[in-house]
């Protein structure tokens, strides 16, 4: 199975297009859960259970980790465990270097995290990728286009008669002979959205910017999605984790994706 059939299959059984972002901030996390012995792995902990029956991933942001020394590892490593099986875990670390530093970064995250999908820079071109696409039943997630505001200085450069961020996706279409390729695109961008889903049909695409960015949900829906409704993946992190009442408000974004996913076209 490749990993764009891993997407497919998840998304599928689970009737979910939801990607909750892990992201913890020490200061944030709720006074009866600092009180624990690691705050982190707690407060993942509380989100998984509460969340797991209704996503098809769980996105760990790893500078949230890394920032915390090697105690911010270990709580990665136990927050992984709780992810129950048959859901996507991706570590949003955006890595790349020359190749043979990239085959190290491929390492750790395929196999010594054991990440089903990373996120990928690809400045460095081919080669730098291609160790992230070594591993059949991973996915990289190239960046292509970003929700935040600096995108335009350089993803929309024009390079010829296109944007720069579609000769990128131009690019990763030819990297995915195996079925392992996918794209990052924000939410905060429909109408570009739209033009790369038509251009990558069959491709996975893991959205941010949906919630405190203020990425429109609906449009990113009917835009994101392919012809079968599915292989979009909408990361929504604080507007969820830090919620008052995380289930009722993670079970909210998720029917709301599946209204607008079970709309008449």
């Amino acid at each position: 199975m490749t990993f764009t059939e891993k997407v497919r299959d998840i998304q599928q059984t689970k009737n979910s297009l939801l990607c909750i972002g892990l992201d913890p901030v020490l200061e944030k996390i709720p006074p009866h859960l600092q009180k624990t012995g690691d705050p982190i792995v707690e407060f993942n902990r509380h989100v998984i259970e509460l969340t797991s029956d209704m996503v098809c991933a769980y996105k760990f942001n790893l500078a949230f980790y890394e920032a915390q020394g090697p105690s911010g590892i270990e709580a990665l490593e136990a927050s992984l465990e709780l992810v129950p099986p048959g859901i996507l875990t991706i570590g949003d670390g955006k890595r790349n270097d020359i190749g043979n530093s990239a085959e190290r970064y491929a390492e750790m995250l395929f196999e010594g995290l054991e990440f089903d999908a990373v996120t990928v820079n690809p400045y460095m071109g081919t080669d730098s990728v291609e160790p992230f696409l070594t591993y059949p039943d991973k996915g990289a997630f190239i960046l292509a286009l970003t929700s935040n505001p600096g995108a335009k200085d350089f993803q929309k450069l024009k390079v010829g008669n296109h944007y720069l961020y579609e000769k990128v996706v131009q690019r990763a279409k030819k990297w995915n002979t195996q079925g392992n390729v996918g794209l990052v695109v924000g939410a905060t961008q429909p109408r570009e959205l739209a033009g790369i889903r038509k251009h990558v049909p069959e491709m996975p695409i893991l959205l941010p910017g949906v919630g405190a960015q203020g990425g429109d949900l609906k449009k990113s829906v009917e835009q994101g999605c392919s012809k079968y409704r599915d292989l979009l993946l909408i990361n929504v992190g604080r507007a969820i984790i830090y919620a008052k009442n995380v289930r009722d408000t993670a079970l909210e974004v998720h029917d709301t994706i599946n209204t607008y996913r079970n709309a008449k076209r």
